[in-house]
Formats: C-alpha cells, sequence, structure tokens
C-alpha cells in the first residue's frame, strides 16, 4: 500500500509512517517466499526502487493486460511457482477495469522484492531475442529447399520435473512408440529422415541457416512470394539439450567472441556451408512449428504464456521458478531507454531453455532486422526486482 504524505517538521507522523511502512515490509514478506532459486527475496517499499515506475508504466500495464487475457498454456506452470495465482488473478481482474494511472496501479496491487543472488558478482543477466523475418514458401523450390516442420504426432512434451517411465529424466520431450516411450530423435536423425512419414512440411525456406535462426528465436515472420506475411510460431521440441552454434564456432576459433552478432556468425556460416552443416548438426535440439495469421503487425507473436509479445516490456523468465503474469523492475542499461530512466518496468510472459535461475531474462525487443541488432547486442547486468501481487481479500482481515 502507499505510504502517505508527511508534512515536514512533525516527529510523530515520521514514526507512525516508519512504523507503517515495517508493518507494511513485514506482511509482505510474510506472504511471499524467503527464497526463488537459491535468491533472496529481500521487501523493498516500492517508492524507494530509484526510477520507479518508469517513463511509461502503462506499455507495462498494457503487457500485463495481454497475459491476465491470454488462455491458461496447455502445459501448466508447477504450483510451487513465485507468485500467488489467487492474488495474480485479483490484480488481473483490477486491471480489466478502469486504470487511469497505470504507475498508482502497480504501487496498490503488488508488493516489492529485490532478487539478491548470496555470493553473485553481479546482480542479475538480460540478454534479447526477437522476432526474424524471413523469405519462404509454402511449396518447395530451388529458391526454398528446406522444409520447416509441423509438429509430429507421437511428440510427448514434458513439463519441468515431469518425466517418463525408463526415460533419461533431463530429456524434455519423448516419442510415444507401441513398446513404450523413448528418447525423440535428435537433430542430426531428423534431418536424415528418422521422422518418416511424421516428417510433414509447413513451410520451406532458403537455407538451414534461416532454419537454424528461426528455431534458435523459437518464432518468426515469414514473407511469402506472393507478398503475403504468415507467421511460424513454436509448437514443441525434440527435448534434447541445447547447444549455441555461435558458441561452436567461437571455440574452434573461426571467429572472435568480441564483436560477435547475429549477422556475422549468420553470414559466416552461409560462407562456409560445409562446416556449417556440421556445427549445425552438432545442437541436438530441434524445434516443430506451426502457421497462424499475424494478427497485428505493432505486437510479436505469442509467447509461453499465450499473449502476444510487447516489444520492449515482454520479458522470458525461468517458468520454474516464477509465474507468467509477474512485472519485474529491471534496473540498468536497457534497449531504447529514455533519457535519465533507471530501468524499466516489464511483464513475464515466456520462457526459454537457457532462461534459468531467478535473476536471469530474455527481453523481447521486435521484430525484423533492427530488432535482431539490438537483441545480439543485448548481454548486460541489470538488477531485478520482482513485484509480487497482494491479496487484497487477506489484506483486508489482517488485524
Amino acid at each position: 500500500m502507499p505510504l502517505p504524505r508527511l508534512r515536514s517538521g512533525t516527529v510523530p507522523a515520521v514514526v507512525a509512517a516508519l512504523a507503517l511502512a515495517q508493518l507494511v515490509l513485514t506482511r509482505a514478506a510474510s506472504a511471499a517466499p524467503e527464497t526463488v532459486g537459491g535468491a533472496v527475496l529481500t521487501p523493498v517499499a516500492i517508492e524507494t526502487v530509484p526510477g520507479f515506475p518508469g517513463p511509461d508504466p502503462a506499455a507495462a500495464r498494457d503487457a500485463f493486460r495481454r497475459v491476465c487475457a491470454a488462455p491458461p498454456p496447455a502445459l501448466p506452470q508447477q504450483a510451487s511457482v513465485a507468485g500467488d495465482p489467487a492474488a495474480l488473478a485479483e490484480a488481473c481482474a483490477a486491471s480489466a477495469g478502469d486504470v487511469p494511472d497505470a504507475a498508482t496501479f502497480f504501487r496498490d496491487h503488488f508488493d516489492a522484492f529485490r532478487v539478491e543472488r548470496p555470493g553473485a558478482g553481479q546482480p542479475g543477466f538480460l540478454t534479447g531475442y526477437f522476432e526474424p523475418e524471413l523469405e519462404g514458401s509454402l511449396d518447395p523450390s530451388a529458391d526454398f529447399p528446406t522444409p520447416v516442420l509441423a509438429r509430429p504426432d507421437d511428440l510427448v512434451s514434458l513439463g519441468p520435473g515431469e518425466t517418463r517411465p525408463g526415460l533419461d529424466p533431463s530429456l524434455r520431450a519423448a516419442r510415444a512408440t507401441p513398446a513404450g516411450f523413448a528418447p525423440y530423435p535428435d537433430r542430426a536423425a531428423i534431418e536424415d529422415g528418422a521422422l518418416g512419414a511424421q516428417a510433414r512440411p509447413i513451410l520451406w525456406l532458403r537455407d538451414a541457416v534461416d532454419l537454424l535462426v528461426l528455431q534458435v528465436q523459437g518464432s518468426g515472420r515469414v514473407r511469402l512470394p506472393d507478398g503475403r506475411a504468415v507467421r511460424v510460431l513454436y509448437d514443441g521440441r525434440n527435448g534434447r539439450p541445447y547447444t549455441a552454434v555461435a558458441k561452436l564456432i567461437v571455440q574452434e576459433g573461426h571467429l572472435p567472441l568480441e564483436g560477435l552478432t547475429l549477422a556475422r556468425w549468420t553470414g559466416w556460416l552461409r560462407d562456409h556451408p560445409d562446416t556449417a552443416r556440421r556445427l549445425i548438426r552438432a545442437n541436438a535440439s530441434y524445434i516443430f512449428f506451426r502457421l497462424a495469421d499475424v494478427a497485428d503487425p505493432a505486437l510479436g507473436p505469442p509467447g509461453a504464456a499465450n499473449a502476444p509479445l510487447s516489444p520492449g516490456y515482454s520479458l522470458a523468465v525461468d517458468a520454474g521458478l516464477w509465474r507468467y503474469g509477474l512485472p519485474f523492475w529491471l534496473a540498468g542499461k536497457l534497449p531504447d531507454r529514455a533519457e535519465g530512466a533507471a530501468g524499466r518496468l516489464v511483464i513475464a510472459a515466456d520462457t526459454g531453455s537457457a532462461i534459468v535461475g531467478p535473476a536471469r531474462g530474455d527481453l523481447f525487443v521486435g521484430t525484423g532486422a533492427r530488432a535482431g541488432i539490438v537483441a545480439g547486442n543485448l548481454r548486460d547486468a541489470v538488477g531485478f526486482v520482482v513485484l509480487l501481487p497482494k491479496r487484497k481479500a487477506a489484506q483486508e482481515r489482517a488485524p
């Protein structure tokens, strides 16, 4: 709850306000987990967070509303993730009404907690991702020979902590067979035809590098020869471990890490097709897709929370730790930062296999080549403050 404004020189009012602030933080702390994923959650008065709520809290409010309005994911998050679902539902209901002041909305409906990792050398780490724009065709041709595959019928996706009898617990998917469950084929096996009739192309791209970019980003827009644009959306993965091809390029000494951009390493792959094939096949992870219309060109594709991603305001988090819809204040350097802004309020709306840990995020920055440059340059240490929803009904009953 907001602290009252004090008149100068009124000592009793100062003492009362400090007591009230301590009560607020004590109640907030008692209603929230003390630790998440090894990080300590330290309650802070939201008014004391430097720069909060940033220059455009209305954009964060709109991103929050989109997550609230989206259907629940097919694979629900674990019940143990941080963020009381009932309290979050109350905040969602409040956001659907008249919210003339977005900053006041977040102050009234959430408590702030600094995410602190004991012994960590940096507060947290933020990267960026984007929606690529590629050229493709609905039919194969000499110009478009590389298939984008639909989700196979025998693919069984596994949620966090879920496994199947006889299956390596580290695998995040399985293949349903008449004899039971088996590991799903890796990338090299899929490219060599291991799926058989289960391999159903939905689209064709120019080359394997474009397919890799699409799979790394998880979605994309594809411009067809007739000028129409379609959206290609994530629809499952083979559950194998992900290996960054750009990292392999650096490890083998082909390119230096310094100045390594998406355009540079993908260009290198195209210039060295034989080595490119070997390195790409070393990444065992393989992503399957589905087609969709581009409903709103200003928004990105749906994230894991099933809500359209808001450029600059949708954050991919570790879904095993944080509930979708939670606001986060990111303190530090951010792309397209307003003059003098100390950070930005963003909303958890997505996840990714490389996004692991309580103070780790991946910011969706937009669509197209410029967004790709911004995303590639975003690798910064930032501070994380999570906003956990207040339970209004519980507060009203509290003494």
